[in-house]
């Protein structure tokens, strides 16, 4: 059925160009084809633009003359083929389209080379993954003409956010290409869908509500970086005060009859807000830790030194075994992980690489909040499940992410250059 409307969406394409050339917009009383266009199918008018343009490119013309209501549009003879036989659908055509019209004059003769590299991806990859070809393509070939891009966006860039009657914070921004990479590449991983639980239950969060707690822990990652300001003399921070002994109270011991013992809570500072020691346990896990001995009147008496539990040569050891995440199955894209002792160090449990896994803040959660096991075999990490997940709690080997690339793609394009010979005398 897809395949029937793709050919369905080449034949529409046939008519818009034969329209275009008999110029039936003009007898419509339209000032241009692609108005027509989008009053005729009620789409929106770069839709319509789109349309207009692809079915000049896919579409041979008898004669020399084109159509004066878009820009001369490079022709796209195997977009074409694959359109007619329903191989590609008209969005990978779209991004074959917009590549090769933005290539450089000095580039033009390269359009055939690109055209059937694009196609020949598009057969496997979604138009999303195949743009990301697409624009590795261009800033190839045409360096200058994507710095003036960046440019331009970077010129129209701004960013406003204002608070609600309500207390809520509302923003609204537009970001130029590399602000807004930066802000995908560091939101997507920590805005995902989490798993399906084994019973199928799906993630109940509406893509908004995920993309909002994507930016929650964006600040938490935010807070605990060291290259961030200082404000009096200390950089941005989450202080929470909690008895020691509640803080070293064991997760199935910290519960009697459903409910937390007294004082078994601590205090955000600046809000007031309490916190349960099951969720400052798991913050303590990868944070800096400063001890403070207060008097019965609550005022401080002595103050340790501040500690990070993680230090950075740990960190890049554990990167580099475990990738962002090491839970099994988690496809999490590196540059958000957290350290996670197995034996947290509250309990005595040393700060090296073998008590340590790196885990996504999900994951995190995830096996604080129920009872996973974590141990090290062999220098890599394996994972049991609770019982009412896997009854056997049969171990499951942890993995390391791997990022993926077209470079074997972009060495058939353009070959790296040849390295000169060295000179032997």
């Amino acid at each position: 059925m897809e395949q029937e409307i793709r050919r369905g969406w080449m034949e529409q394409l046939r008519l818009i160009a034969e329209a275009d050339r008999r110029r039936l917009h003009v007898a419509h009383g339209a000032r241009s084809a692609q108005a027509w266009l989008k009053d005729l199918l009620n789409i929106d008018g770069h839709d319509a633009t789109a349309r207009v343009r692809l079915a000049a490119a896919t579409t041979a013309r008898s004669d020399s003359s084109t159509a004066d209501s878009v820009d001369a549009a490079v022709e796209l003879p195997v977009t074409a083929g694959a359109l007619a036989d329903g191989a590609i659908g008209v969005e990978h055509a779209k991004v074959v389209s917009r590549c090769l019209n933005k290539l450089p004059d000095h580039a033009r003769h390269r359009a055939g080379d690109v055209e059937e590299l694009l196609v020949e991806h598009a057969f496997r990859e979604c138009p999303r993954e195949l743009a990301k070809l697409a624009d590795r393509i261009r800033y190839s070939l045409d360096r200058d003409g994507a710095g003036r891009d960046e440019e331009e966006q970077r010129a129209a860039r701004e960013l406003h956010y204002t608070t609600t009657r309500d207390g809520m914070l509302a923003i609204k921004a537009l970001l130029d290409r590399e602000t807004g990479a930066k802000f995908v590449a560091a939101i997507q991983p920590l805005s995902g869908p989490r798993p399906e639980t084994v019973d199928g239950v799906k993630d109940p969060r509406t893509v908004g509500q995920r993309n909002a707690d994507g930016l929650a822990a964006l600040l938490d990652l935010v807070l605990e970086c060291d290259g961030m300001p200082r404000a009096g003399g200390q950089r941005p921070h989450l202080t929470v005060t909690i008895d020691y002994q509640a803080l070293k109270q064991d997760l199935q011991a910290s519960t009697n009859n459903g409910s937390a013992p007294a004082g078994a809570a601590g205090m955000l500072d600046g809000t007031g807000q309490y916190l349960s020691p099951q969720s400052i346990r798991r913050i303590a896990c990868d944070s800096e830790v400063l001890p403070l001995v207060l008097g019965g009147d609550s005022l401080p008496l002595d103050v340790g030194a501040s500690q990070r539990t993680a230090p950075a040569h740990i960190r890049a050891a554990l990167l580099a075994r475990d990738g962002a995440c090491a839970f099994p199955g988690c496809d999490h894209p590196p540059g958000t992980p957290q350290a996670h002792h197995i034996t947290h160090w509250i309990d005595g449990g040393p700060t090296r690489v073998d008590n340590m896994v790196m885990l996504c803040a999900h994951h995190h959660r995830t096996v604080h909040r129920q009872d996973w096991h974590i141990a090290i075999r062999h220098g890599r990490p394996v994972f049991a499940p609770p019982r009412n997940i896997d009854p056997a709690r049969t171990h499951r080997s942890g993995g390391k992410a791997q990022p993926a690339a077209h470079q074997h793609a972009l060495q058939r394009l353009i070959p790296e250059p040849r390295r000169p010979m060295e000179d032997t005398h």
